[in-house]
C-alpha cells in the first residue's frame, strides 16, 4: 500500500546522511559541469535511443562513453516550467512557474529561489549560459541576477517574433542579447546553433584552469527551425534533419574542446531536452519514438527525454539505466558532487549519484513521479504503473502542418489571442482538446499508453489515487479545486 507521503516530497534533511551515496562516494575534487539542453527535441530524434533516420554520431559516441537514461523526466512538457525545475530542483508548481513566459509576461523566477548556477558560483565556479534563458525577460530576472557570469542568447522562445509566430503580430522585435546589451533585433536565426557553440567552446578554453558550469541551452529545434549554410540540405531528411545534424555537430564540438584542453575526465556532461516535440508542426517537428503524445501533453512523449550522462572514469561507459531520474535531480546531485550547501528552500529533486555512478543495485529515490500540466495534476507513475486521472489533453487537429506552420493553420484566427490556458494553446497552435478518462497503463508492456488496464488492477488504481491525493496537499491540483500549501510565489516585476 502507498499510504505514506511520497519520498519525492520529503527530501533528506542532510545530503551527507544518504547511505547509498556514502557507499558510492564522489570522485575527489569538484567536477566541471556541462548541461546541453535541446529545445523541443523528441525522444525519437536521437539515433542511439531509437535508431531514427537522423544521424547523431556525436551523441551516439557520448552514450558509448557514458550512460543512457531511458526513464528521465522533465517536470512539465513546456519550456519555462521545465527549465525552472532543472535549475531550481523543484516541481515548477512549487516555484510558481507553470507554462511558458512570453514578451508580455511580467513574471519570472523569484529572487529567493536558489538556482544551480548560484550554488556552484558559491564554490568558485565560473558560470556561463549560452542559448535560451526563458525564466523572465525583465531586468530583475536576468541570468546575471541568478548566478550566471556570462550570457549570450534569447530571453524567451525564438517564435516570439511577429515574423514567425502563427498568430501574434504585436510582439516587439526578437532580441539577441550579449551580457545585458541587445546586439541584434530579429537576428538571422540560421546562425543560432553556430553562435551558441562558438561561445560555449570559447567559455571552456577561457576557464579551463578553474571549475566551471556551462549551460548550453540550444535554441533549436524549437519552431521556427533553421540550419546554417554549412548544414542546410546536408542530412537528406529535410530541414528538420539538417537541424538535428547541426545540433549533433555542436555536441561534438563541445566534447572535442574538453578533450583538447585535458578536461574530459574532470567534466560531467548531461545531454537532454526541455520537453518533447511540437507535433502539430509536422515536418518541422520531431518524433516521440515509441511514446504517445508530445509537447504540452503528459503522455510519455511530452515529458520523457532521451538523456545521456557522461564522465569518463566516474560514470560507467556503455551503460543504460531504466530507473526514474528527473531534471529536478540534477541540482542536488551536482550540488553534492561540488560540495555545495543544500538550498534553504524545500526542493523535490533527489541525489541520483548512485544511479549515475553505477552503484550495484542502485534504485530511483523517487517513490512516485507526478505529471503536471500547468496547475493540473494529470498522472502519477510508480514503478511500471502510470495512472492518468481524468483530464483534458491536446491532440493534433487533423493533418500536421508544414513549412513552419501548425496543423489547421488556415482556421487559426487572431481572436485566439483572447483565449488563455489550454484552450488558447490549442487555438494558436493547431490542436484540439480531448478528454481522457481514468486510465491505467503498464509502461513496461505498453510504452504507447494505448491499453487501459484499470479494470484489471483496481488495487493499483486505488494506491495511485492515494498518492495523487497526498501530493495535492503540498503542490495543488486545479482540476480538483485544491490549492497547494507549499507553493511559493514566482517573481513579479512592477511596472
Amino acid at each position: 500500500m502507498l499510504s505514506r507521503l511520497p519520498l519525492l516530497i520529503t527530501v533528506a534533511a542532510l545530503w551527507s546522511a544518504d547511505a547509498a551515496y556514502a557507499q558510492q562516494a564522489a570522485p575527489a575534487g569538484p567536477p566541471n559541469v556541462v548541461i546541453i539542453l535541446a529545445d523541443d527535441l523528441g525522444y525519437g530524434d536521437v539515433n542511439c535511443f531509437t535508431s531514427t533516420r537522423h544521424r547523431t554520431p556525436n551523441l551516439d559516441r557520448l552514450a558509448e562513453r557514458g550512460m543512457k537514461l531511458t526513464s528521465f523526466y522533465v517536470s512539465q512538457a513546456v519550456c519555462t516550467a521545465s527549465r525552472a525545475s532543472l535549475l531550481s530542483g523543484c516541481y515548477a508548481n512549487r516555484v510558481g512557474l507553470e507554462g511558458a513566459l512570453n514578451p508580455t509576461s511580467r513574471g519570472g523566477i523569484h529572487p529567493d529561489e536558489t538556482l544551480l548556477p548560484e550554488m556552484l558560483k558559491s564554490r568558485g565556479y565560473a558560470t556561463g549560459l549560452f542559448g535560451k534563458w526563458h525564466l523572465g525577460h525583465l531586468p530583475m530576472f536576468h541570468p546575471f541576477r541568478h548566478g550566471f557570469d556570462e550570457f549570450f542568447g534569447l530571453p524567451y522562445p525564438n517564435d516570439c517574433s511577429n515574423q514567425y509566430h502563427p498568430v501574434v503580430r504585436t510582439f516587439p522585435p526578437l532580441p539577441l542579447i550579449d551580457g545585458e546589451r541587445v546586439v541584434a533585433e530579429d537576428p538571422d536565426q540560421s546562425q543560432f546553433t553556430q553562435q551558441v557553440t562558438k561561445r560555449s567552446t570559447d567559455f571552456i578554453r577561457r576557464h579551463k584552469s578553474q571549475p566551471f558550469f556551462l549551460y548550453v541551452a540550444q535554441i533549436m529545434p524549437h519552431v521556427p527551425i533553421f540550419a546554417s549554410r554549412e548544414f542546410e540540405g546536408k542530412s537528406g531528411a529535410g530541414l528538420y534533419g539538417d537541424v538535428i545534424e547541426e545540433l549533433d555537430w555542436s555536441v561534438g564540438e563541445v566534447v572535442r574542446t574538453l578533450e583538447e584542453n585535458g578536461l574530459t575526465e574532470k567534466t560531467l556532461i548531461i545531454f537532454s531536452s526541455d520537453n518533447g516535440p511540437f507535433l502539430s508542426y509536422g515536418d518541422h517537428a520531431g518524433s516521440s519514438g515509441p511514446f504517445r503524445g508530445g509537447k504540452l501533453t503528459c503522455f510519455e512523449g511530452g515529458v520523457r527525454m532521451s538523456t545521456i550522462a557522461a564522465w569518463p572514469g566516474s560514470v560507467p561507459a556503455g551503460t543504460t539505466s531504466t530507473e526514474i531520474v528527473t531534471a529536478m535531480d540534477l541540482l542536488p546531485t551536482i550540488g553534492r558532487l561540488a560540495g555545495c550547501e543544500r538550498p534553504k528552500n524545500e526542493i523535490d529533486g533527489q541525489d541520483v549519484w548512485p544511479i549515475l555512478s553505477g552503484a550495484p543495485g542502485a534504485k530511483s529515490p523517487h517513490d512516485a513521479f507526478y505529471y503536471y500540466a500547468d496547475r493540473e495534476l494529470h498522472a502519477v507513475r510508480r514503478g511500471k504503473w502510470k495512472l492518468h486521472l481524468p483530464h483534458p489533453y491536446l491532440e493534433v487537429d487533423g493533418t500536421p502542418g508544414t513549412d513552419r506552420k501548425p496543423a489547421n493553420f488556415k482556421n487559426i484566427k487572431a481572436e485566439s489571442l483572447q483565449l488563455s490556458g489550454l484552450k488558447g494553446v490549442a487555438s494558436r497552435h493547431g490542436y484540439r482538446i480531448e478528454q481522457l478518462p481514468l486510465s491505467l497503463f503498464d509502461l513496461e508492456a505498453d510504452r504507447a499508453e494505448s491499453k487501459n488496464v484499470a479494470a484489471d488492477h483496481p488495487d493499483v488504481v486505488e494506491d495511485l489515487q492515494r498518492l495523487a491525493a497526498n501530493v495535492r496537499q503540498p503542490l495543488g491540483d486545479s482540476l480538483a479545486g485544491q490549492v497547494g500549501t507549499e507553493i511559493r510565489r514566482s517573481g513579479v516585476a512592477t511596472p
